[in-house]
């Protein structure tokens, strides 16, 4: 099963790091996310984009978890030569995680 289709993620950056929010449509599905998107899983999904860290945080009150990726976007949006320099995108390449 892929990631969308029992969650919605919203990313943000600050620097060279980027934060990707995991979000689970149903209060249920919650513990499925806990159990299948962990931290080394997602490291290796992002390692081809450069990720080198991830580190999450769990917010069971809204059902959802927050990964910290480091060195994601390219050395940042003043440094970046990538056309997504906040890492909008990298949304969608979670949300194909498949769990």
């Amino acid at each position: 099963m892929k990631l969308y289709e029992i969650a919605h993620s919203r990313t943000g950056d600050k620097g060279n790091v980027s934060t990707i929010s995991v979000i689970a449509y149903k209060e249920e599905d919650y513990k499925r996310l806990k159990d299948g998107v962990t931290p080394e899983k997602v490291l290796e999904w992002f390692r081809p984009v450069g990720a080198t860290k991830v580190d999450r945080y769990e917010v069971p009150s809204i059902g959802a978890l927050n990964f910290v990726l480091a060195n994601t976007l390219g050395g940042g949006v003043t440094c970046s030569l990538a056309l997504d320099t906040h890492g909008k995108s990298l949304s969608g390449l979670m949300l194909e995680l498949d769990i």
